[in-house]
């Protein structure tokens, strides 16, 4: 009987060793630092972590794909600052289109999300109908996306400033909060509950798992695998678009430089959250945890004082934990 429960045990540690991870966190940091519960700073650390939530959900669709996108951060940087030119006040001396009145804030935010969508179709084009490799597809699209985006970016009369002087409205969706939670976090939770019925509840999240599980089962099976790989990268993109602007919103700017390395911290995100870099497996609130788990570090272990250095030590050392036990989850799989 004590074999058994400890067996029971051991791959319950397993299968959530995520949470089990963030856990232990949270209460080593709170016990260094009693302060670190208060409402104050878990909602500092859930308003910083939105943005990264929203890359990372689209991120872990491409996972499940058993696909790679390194081009997110860059996307996300593009729809910034297009959404930054579109969300400025008619009196900001600076205003990148002069001629242009002053939008609703939906607009901005649309125009961010069709900018990632396009990118993404682009992405799914060349991945799937040339047959590039992923890796080497998306990261020649990133140098795209910087390139056009650094194009716009020195048009006069901006020539490269940093974007500024935006609406009441559009900072307001980066900074104000509703009975204290965050319009960005509401926004994130949002994305969460609608890409889980995506996955769940439709079929084309039937049919992705398949596809990332097995892609000559899936095109046995009579499913389109072109489409699913399509649509897949879009709904990523519309991500990293939506993304883009919140992350202008809540900054009151935008540069070239925005969303530097968010896709490698998307893809580590996913990773440490149980999503397999093999394909097929994927869930909302692995990701969320990923997320997290990455943000307490950095907000916590600031907070209590540890170096940066060392934060960065214990970052790589739970991505390289994570990724041995996704092997061997795998391994495990393939018996």
């Amino acid at each position: 009987m004590i074999a058994i429960n400890r067996n029971k045990i051991r791959d319950f540690v397993f299968a959530n060793a995520i949470f089990v991870i963030l856990l232990s966190l949270i209460i080593i940091i709170a016990i260094i630092s009693p302060k670190f519960l208060s409402f104050r700073v878990l909602r500092d650390i859930l308003m910083q972590s939105s943005v990264r939530i929203i890359v990372a959900l689209g991120c872990m669709l491409i996972c499940v794909l058993g696909s790679a996108d390194l081009s997110g951060g860059r996307m996300l940087g593009l729809a910034a600052v297009i959404s930054g030119t579109l969300a400025q006040s008619a009196s900001y001396y600076l205003k990148y289109w002069p001629n242009l009145s002053e939008l609703p804030i939906f607009v901005p935010i649309l125009a961010a999300m069709l900018v990632g969508t396009a990118g993404g179709l682009f992405n799914g084009f060349v991945v799937a109908k040339l047959r590039v490799p992923a890796f080497l597809a998306t990261l020649g699209s990133q140098m795209i996306f910087l390139g056009m985006n650094s194009l716009y970016f020195n048009r006069p009369p901006n020539s490269s400033q940093p974007l500024g002087g935006y609406l009441a409205s559009f900072s307001n969706l980066g900074t104000g909060s509703v009975f204290n939670i965050p319009y960005v976090s509401i926004i994130a939770i949002s994305c969460m509950a609608l890409i889980w019925f995506l996955q769940t509840k439709t079929r084309f999240g039937h049919e992705l798992f398949i596809v990332g599980g097995n892609r000559e089962a899936a095109r046995v099976s009579g499913i389109s695998v072109l489409k699913i790989e399509m649509i897949t990268f879009a709904v990523a993109g519309a991500m990293y678009g939506l993304a883009g602007s919140l992350e202008a919103a809540r900054t009151g700017s935008a540069t070239t430089g925005y969303g530097s390395a968010y896709e490698l911290d998307a893809i580590a995100s996913c990773i440490i959250g149980g999503c397999s870099l093999s394909g097929g497996i994927g869930k909302v609130g692995g990701v969320f945890a990923g997320v997290i788990i990455f943000n307490v570090i950095s907000y916590g272990l600031t907070f209590i004082g540890v170096s940066p250095y060392w934060q960065n030590v214990i970052k790589g050392s739970i991505i390289i934990i994570a990724i041995a036990i996704d092997m061997r989850k795998y391994a495990a799989r393939k018996k």
